[in-house]
């Protein structure tokens, strides 16, 4: 009895690494899409149903809302880079810290990401600082 607890414990981390390696794959996919602004992959990360909330403007996107910005998007990110690294994973939503440095200014963001089915449920961004420094 004791060991088939410990095998179903084991099993059951095992299952939510591998959940958080899934997690940080689509948050990977996520950077290196936003960063050339493909928009086939873009959608395909974003679930039919997503809302994507931008704190600091009071906007709430849908899929096809934020689809249809990336074309503004796609200039403002020309010669940019993007880094990215995962601050926690808690309750299915992971935190992420990003910098945003765009040739003229940088900017440094806290985003959150749901995901399920391997693709992104809900995410939300707010500025945490108007540089990078903190990086």
């Amino acid at each position: 009895m004791r060991a088939r607890f410990a095998f179903a414990a084991a099993a059951l981390l095992c299952s939510a690494n591998i959940a958080r390696a899934d997690d940080s794959a689509i948050i990977d996919r996520w950077y290196s899409a936003l960063l050339v602004a493909d928009r086939t992959e873009l959608s395909d990360l974003l679930a039919n149903n997503v809302r994507i909330k931008l704190d600091d403007l009071g906007v709430v996107q849908s899929k096809q809302e934020f689809i249809a910005s990336i074309a503004e998007w796609q200039d403002a990110v020309a010669g940019a880079e993007i880094r990215h690294r995962i601050e926690k994973t808690e309750g299915g939503v992971t935190t992420v810290i990003a910098c945003y440095d765009f040739p003229s200014n940088d900017m440094l963001m806290q985003e959150t990401f749901a995901i399920a089915n391997d693709q992104i449920s809900a995410s939300s961004q707010a500025a945490i600082a108007e540089n990078c420094d903190g990086y």
